[in-house]
């Protein structure tokens, strides 16, 4: 099998079916094919073979989805690239991926002109709309006017995708993950999440992110479920268009939500077409989960805890279980086994704190051109997360930092999602990031950095009073800064090297 089997399989079984819309344009499931095989061959007329780097810098739209599968269907490797990157950021995942072609959306034909000027790799730049640069073509100029599927003998064994992390403490690592893993990815979300054709589900995240690039997009497609794909997030707009068509799965980072539930009158919106909501990238604070929760009007949630390099694949909190385990991150996904060691790769004793370790189908092959990294990651046959997690006696584990975040204060670990899980009970909080910062008798102090929900001021005595109700007194936030935004990458998950280094001047005495 490959991944694009059930994009063939559904275009000449039920070819009439409606499987993208975007803003006013739909595409049946045949109409979707033939977009695809028109791209697929102009890349084998070019000369695109089996294994070439194909990167694709675009935002969310029907021509993501055709460029990408298109790229498979030659024999390519997709490399996409978060739309929001410098030239000088991209550029370096152009070159380190070694590149031959590179898409992209007209709005950023400058940057990818910039990205890949003077690389000698990149053979073409093709331009997805109607403006180009000299040195660029049109993807209508592109494409060709054959419309039968390809054979480029792609197995399942073949790569399939580079997925760059997101560089949250270095440069960005190339994530290899060929067909078979993919596969697997969504045929573990077939089982947890009872997807089939009747789906109906949106694509809000990008689509450069693992997520909702390989759990949603690739297996949706292999369904034949309808797509609903979204540029980009808007609050109103989402809750608008999940009651319009009738979405099914929805799936949003933790910010996501929280901007939904800032809607006024969101009551207003029929939501009860939802039978399953996803969550992940970050932790989402239970505070916040209980009133998406009844936002919804459903306990259907599943807590989706994974990472890029296990394509993505981990632990997972199923609905049933958030009865019981709210806050908890879940067990081991269908076709993964996971454990919390210490460093000596011995299994922790329940209540202890060590890092998560998993192990899968979907796991990783390796980090592009990176041996000695992949050798640090993959160990006996078990992917090492970097992941702080406790288990419990029942099995379930809970992420509790990432190994570079965790604040060592007087001596004592202080876990920074337990302090922002506190924080966003507060009723004036709208988004909270707990980082350390230097203390010259403690080595380090808790800070955290808040944005205060519109029109509400926070008194930041009252806060620490508020958090002495339910933390230790080394955990509470001895600094407190309030900014306008957090930081954030693609994913939704935040910055917090860029925190740290914007309040590591400012020592607390």
């Amino acid at each position: 099998m490959n991944l694009f089997d059930g994009l063939e399989r559904n275009a000449r079984n039920n070819p009439g079916k409606t499987a993208i819309i975007f803003k006013d344009k739909e595409y049946t499931y045949g109409e979707y094919n033939q977009q695809v095989n028109s791209i697929a061959h102009a890349l084998i007329k070019f000369g695109i073979k089996k294994g070439d780097k194909v990167s694709l810098m675009m935002k969310n739209s029907d021509q993501f989805a055709f460029v990408y599968f298109a790229i498979l269907k030659a024999g390519g490797v997709a490399v996409p690239i978060n739309f929001r990157l410098t030239s000088h950021e991209a550029r370096y995942i152009i070159d380190d991926s070694d590149s031959v072609l590179i898409f992209a959306d007209e709005d950023l034909a400058d940057i990818v002109s910039g990205a890949a000027g003077g690389n000698e790799k990149i053979q073409l730049q093709v331009i997805v709309g109607c403006i180009k640069k000299d040195n660029q073509v049109l993807l209508s100029e592109f494409k060709s006017s054959s419309i039968d599927n390809p054979n480029a003998g792609v197995v399942e064994t073949d790569d399939a995708e580079i997925l760059y992390t997101s560089g949250t403490t270095g440069l960005p690592k190339g994530v290899v993950l060929d067909h078979h893993r993919i596969l697997h990815v969504g045929f573990s979300a077939m089982v947890r999440y009872k997807m089939d054709q009747h789906d109906n589900l949106f694509h809000i995240a990008p689509l450069f992110h693992s997520a909702q690039l390989n759990i949603y997009l690739n297996t949706a497609t292999f369904l034949g479920c309808t797509q609903i794909i979204h540029q980009e997030f808007n609050a109103e707009q989402t809750l608008r268009e999940i009651e319009k068509y009738k979405i099914t799965l929805f799936f949003g980072v933790p910010t996501m939500y929280n901007y939904l539930l800032q809607v006024q009158d969101w009551e207003k919106y029929d939501l009860s077409s939802i039978r399953l909501c996803g969550y992940g990238a970050a932790p989402m604070p239970v505070a916040l989960l209980q009133q998406v929760m009844k936002m919804f009007k459903t306990d259907q949630f599943w807590n989706m805890c994974g990472l890029t390099e296990g394509g993505p694949g981990g632990i997972s909190l199923s609905p049933e279980d958030h009865k019981t385990k709210l806050g908890a991150s879940g067990r081991p996904n269908n076709f993964f086994d996971a454990r919390v060691v210490d460093e000596n790769g011995e299994d922790v004793k329940p209540g202890e704190v060590g890092e998560l370790i998993i192990k899968g189908e979907s796991m990783m092959k390796e980090y592009y051109k990176k041996p000695e990294e992949t050798k640090k990651a993959l160990r006996d046959g078990w992917l090492h997360t970097g992941d702080l997690a406790q288990i419990d006696e029942e099995g379930f584990m809970t992420l509790v930092d990432r190994k570079k975040d965790m604040i060592i204060s007087g001596g004592e670990n202080v876990y920074s999602n337990e302090v922002e899980h506190t924080l966003y009970k507060h009723p004036d909080i709208l988004e909270a990031a707990v980082i350390g910062v230097p203390h010259e008798v403690w080595g380090e102090t808790v800070a955290a950095i808040i944005v205060p929900k519109d029109g509400k001021k926070i008194d930041h005595e009252e806060l620490q009073h508020f958090c002495r109700q339910q933390l230790a007194g080394y955990k509470i936030p001895r600094v407190i800064y309030e900014i306008d935004e957090l930081p954030r990458n693609a994913s939704g998950k935040v910055l917090k090297y860029q925190l740290r280094q914007q309040y590591q001047e400012m020592a607390v005495n």
